[in-house]
C-alpha cells in the first residue's frame, strides 16, 4: 500500500523572519489540495497584507483581535481594495475565562486548551484560534478545509491544514497537515 507523504518545515527559530516562507508554503499546499480559503492572524495588518496580495483569488480572512486601533489603516485600505475580509473579535481561548481568572483566580477550560496547543507553539495555538474565530464571524463555514497561519508577535512562522469549526464547537476541529513551524 502506497501512503502519501507530506512534508513539513521546521524552522530553526520562531519569529517574523519566516513570514514570507509560511505564506509561500501554505499558497503552495493550499493549491496543492485545492483549498479555497486562508485564515491569517495580523495586529498591525502587514502580514495580512502579504498574505491577501499572495493569496489573490482566494477567500482571505485576516483576524486581528479586538483592538482596531492596532491595524495600521494604510494596512486596512490595502485589505480592502483586494477584497479580504478582517474579523475583529475577542480571542477564541481567552476573554471570559481571562475574566474569571483575573478576578477568582481559577483557570479556565479555554486557558487549559490555549496552553496545550502552545505545546507545539505559540503560532500553532494562533492558526487554531484564528480559525475558529473566521468561523464565529460567519466567513467560514464549520467542517471547511482550510490554510491556518499563525505566529508570535509580528510575522508568521506557522501553517497548518485545519477543518474548520465553531470555537462553541471546539473539538469537531482537525488539524489535517503541519505545512511549517518552527523547531
Amino acid at each position: 500500500m502506497s501512503l502519501p507523504e507530506v512534508t513539513t518545515v521546521c524552522f530553526p527559530e520562531s519569529g517574523p523572519a519566516n513570514t514570507d516562507a509560511t505564506l509561500a508554503l501554505g499558497l503552495q499546499r493550499a493549491l496543492t489540495l485545492g483549498l479555497k480559503d486562508v485564515v491569517v492572524a495580523s495586529t498591525s495588518g502587514a502580514t495580512g497584507v502579504r498574505a491577501a496580495t499572495l493569496f489573490a483569488g482566494f477567500n482571505v480572512i485576516v483576524v486581528n483581535g479586538i483592538f482596531a486601533e492596532r491595524l495600521d489603516s494604510a494596512a486596512r485600505e490595502t485589505l480592502d481594495s483586494t477584497g479580504a475580509h478582517v474579523v475583529f473579535a475577542g480571542h477564541a481561548f481567552g476573554m471570559m475565562g481571562r475574566a474569571v481568572k483575573r478576578r477568582l483566580g481559577a483557570v479556565q477550560a479555554d486557558e487549559i486548551v490555549a496552553q496545550t496547543l502552545k505545546i507545539f507553539g505559540d503560532g500553532f495555538k494562533v492558526a487554531v484560534e484564528v480559525t475558529c474565530m473566521a468561523v464565529d464571524a460567519g466567513l467560514i463555514p464549520p467542517g471547511r478545509e482550510v490554510v491556518a497561519i499563525g505566529g508570535y508577535g509580528r510575522g508568521a512562522d506557522t501553517a497548518i491544514v485545519i477543518r474548520a469549526a465553531h470555537t462553541q464547537d471546539f473539538f469537531d476541529t482537525h488539524i489535517l497537515e503541519v505545512i511549517c513551524k518552527p523547531r
